[in-house]
């Protein structure tokens, strides 16, 4: 069962959303069963009132678990394909048949194999699925312009960082967040290397309706690294 929009927006607004994310080439990824939804209880015991996650099994047993609504998608390289967050509609059929409350997407600009665009992909996606909830994954200002004009309902800075003509920083984009709050009416998700509670207390500051924070929770090697890292 699905959670509509309006609950969800209600639910997370100026709030954390936990990202609970493990690929088959990562510590915490388990081939015979999701050690996720244990990270998704516990952000649910934290206060979290939804889950960010990839894989379809996974958004089948947080939801279980948790009863959470899940940010549902689907990371895979797909030959042709710069984006791999849910790069094609078998993704999307995929996610949706799984009950994902939102499916989430690349919405950069970059190629797409198929042929499509960006636009086009969007477009096909909601004449599919016209009750489908879209977030948009973007790097740069004018791509979350682009995808709030075609209908995405939340516009998550994800991608800021990781495609070749976005800035490359340690830390969270904040200018991102403030120049997409500013221009859209479209909910902004504040997501990407916010790696502690006072960068997501700033991005709230700065209008974001919720905050994604995944790396700094539920990945054991990324934070093993960062504190490695911060005694060299």
């Amino acid at each position: 069962m699905r959670v509509t929009l309006a609950e969800i927006l209600k639910a997370t607004k100026g709030s954390i959303i936990v990202s609970c994310q493990a690929l088959p080439n990562e510590p915490m990824y388990c081939e015979e069963m999701s050690i996720m939804p244990f990270f998704a209880n516990a952000a649910k015991q934290a206060g979290s009132k939804c889950i960010r996650t990839s894989s379809i099994r996974d958004v089948v047993e947080i939801k279980k678990a948790t009863g959470l609504p899940v940010i549902g998608l689907v990371k895979r390289v797909v030959e042709g394909y710069a984006s791999y967050i849910t790069p094609t509609m078998t993704e999307i059929d995929d996610l949706v048949n799984a009950d994902s409350d939102i499916v989430a997407l690349d919405c950069t600009m970059r190629e797409r194999g198929d042929g499509t665009t960006i636009n086009e992909f969007i477009a096909q996606i909601k004449e599919k699925y016209p009750d489908i909830v879209l977030m948009a994954d973007v790097s740069t200002f004018e791509e979350g312009v682009n995808a709030a004009k075609c209908g995405v309902n939340l516009v998550g800075t994800t991608l800021s960082g990781y495609t070749d003509y976005s800035p490359k920083t340690d830390g969270p984009d904040f200018e991102l967040v403030r120049k997409l709050v500013s221009e859209l009416d479209t909910p902004v998700i504040a997501e990407g290397k916010i790696h502690t509670p006072e960068a997501a207390k700033k991005m709230l500051s700065l209008g974001a309706h919720a905050v994604v924070v995944g790396g700094a929770i539920t990945r054991p090697l990324e934070i093993a690294q960062r504190f490695y890292k911060g005694i060299e």
